[in-house]
């Protein structure tokens, strides 16, 4: 008897069995499962995302495997490496879930149309979003620009509930594949600390969800803004991934927390307005969304970026955030906004290199939400941070690291400084600085610019524009 023709399922930001849409069609015939290592896409996983992939795609290797499904490993143009498979094993058809990248989207149409030319369905799904970025519109007919009226349309829509792991039947010729090993993916400069902190994989998203929403989500609102407290839920590179759907999140703290889930769900709804914003204007993470900021005055000073990428500003709550991020691949979120609002308007180093060094030290790194928050940061994007909101790193500090204890976490030759001069070890008397064995200039940088000069600075060139 001979074996029914298989199906493809081509896996990408989607690195889970339950919940995705795809999976779910393809599980109607016999079928195995590719990742493309795609080498023409201009936005390739930086060095933190790469692990990130290595781990996940492994685990999703084991789930599968334990449900006898072949995932293979191919590199190559897509287009290319499905054509092969297609005509290696007579495919009776091709599916995955959509990205919203304007590269992958003009990859995917001519996939698209060069198999419909052959005879050969695929078919397209949505497994990352809450609704499709054209399917919600103002009442004007056109993309959202300002998150709340956005945030507002998608509080009032219902969601179907999420779909668990189907019976799977894998295609049982083998299909030869290369050995994800050598590809290279783990990187040497972060493994140790990226080890520590995080569990990659579908396994470690639903723990790390489940444990969010038994011991954290209820104090969010109150905690989530304190870096030194476990306030976040974590969850952004699990999302990022597609180990977790935002369906999955939702439903989940709906049904737990129900309206005091809101303030977390909050943040979803930024993860949608993002992707909302990219669809809409797919220049985003290149160009800014507000043309006169083509005309800005940014400094060229290779010096003041290597000092804020390395943790060495001088300002303890900015370098206390780029050391975590190079430790852990993450960055606490009230944190983030500080080290983007200083490299911006501090600095007048352009949000592009800010979001080229996030893309390469995230392991969170989405090309819609780094594009956006960045954007948003400098005050050049949709519902943009007006441009006279310029965090003072020494207040932000003293307000919500209070007692020091994010700062001496990651900024060790500080330990011995206390409130309230940790906060600004400049100010601090010579006989204090002396009793902590703190030498500024030596053990701890002096400030790379003056918070009252570089204000006005930014204040004179963004009132310029």
């Amino acid at each position: 008897m001979t074996e029914e023709k298989p199906a493809i399922l081509w896996f990408r930001q989607d690195l889970r069995l339950a919940d995705n849409p795809a999976l779910q069609v393809a599980a109607k015939h016999p079928f195995f499962a590719v990742y493309i290592w795609d080498e023409q896409d201009p936005w390739p996983p930086g060095g933190a995302s790469r692990w990130w992939l290595y781990k996940s795609l492994n685990s999703l290797k084991q789930s599968l495997q334990e449900r006898r499904i072949q995932l293979i490993f191919r590199k190559g143009n897509p287009l290319h490496v499905l054509k092969a498979l297609a005509q290696e094993t007579k495919a009776c058809g091709i599916y995955w879930n959509r990205c919203y990248e304007l590269y992958a989207i003009n990859r995917d149409k001519e996939i698209k149309s060069s198999f419909k030319n052959e005879g050969i369905p695929c078919q397209s799904f949505n497994g990352s979003l809450l609704v499709e970025p054209w399917e919600i519109q103002t009442k004007t007919k056109g993309p959202y620009q300002v998150f709340t009226p956005f945030w507002k349309t998608l509080q009032n829509l219902s969601f179907p509930k999420p779909n668990p792991i189907p019976d799977l039947q894998g295609w049982k010729t083998p299909v030869s594949s290369e050995v994800l090993e050598e590809w290279g993916l783990s990187p040497t400069l972060w493994g140790q600390g990226l080890e520590e902190a995080w569990q990659p994989g579908e396994k470690g998203a639903l723990e790390r969800l489940n444990h969010f929403l038994e011991e954290g989500a209820q104090a969010y609102a109150r905690k989530r803004d304190y870096p030194s407290e476990n306030g976040t839920s974590r969850l952004s590179p699990y999302l990022h991934w597609g180990e977790l759907s935002p369906i999955q999140i939702w439903h989940q703290a709906s049904r737990i927390h129900g309206a005091e889930a809101l303030p977390f769900l909050r943040q979803l709804g930024w993860r949608e307005f993002s992707y909302h914003l990219l669809y809409h204007f797919p220049e985003l993470p290149s160009k800014p969304l507000r043309s006169s900021f083509d005309r800005f005055p940014w400094e060229v000073d290779g010096d003041t970026l290597k000092a804020w990428q390395t943790g060495q500003t001088g300002y303890p709550l900015v370098d206390a955030g780029m050391r975590e991020l190079w430790h852990t691949g993450s960055m606490h979120n009230r944190v983030r906004m500080v080290v983007a609002s200083f490299l911006v308007k501090h600095l007048l180093l352009p949000w592009q290199k800010g979001e080229e060094w996030f893309w390469d030290t995230l392991v969170d790194a989405d090309l819609a939400n780094n594009a956006i928050s960045w954007q948003w940061v400098a005050g050049c994007g949709a519902d943009a941070a007006p441009y006279f909101r310029i965090f003072n790193p020494s207040l932000q500090s003293q307000k919500f690291d209070s007692e020091g204890t994010y700062i001496k976490q990651w900024i060790p030759e500080l330990q011995a400084l206390d409130s309230p001069y940790i906060h600004s070890p400049w100010q601090a008397p010579i006989e204090v600085l002396e009793r902590a064995g703190i030498k500024l200039g030596t053990t701890y940088p002096f400030p790379i610019v003056d918070h009252d000069f570089a204000r006005k600075r930014a204040l004179e060139a963004l009132r310029a524009l």
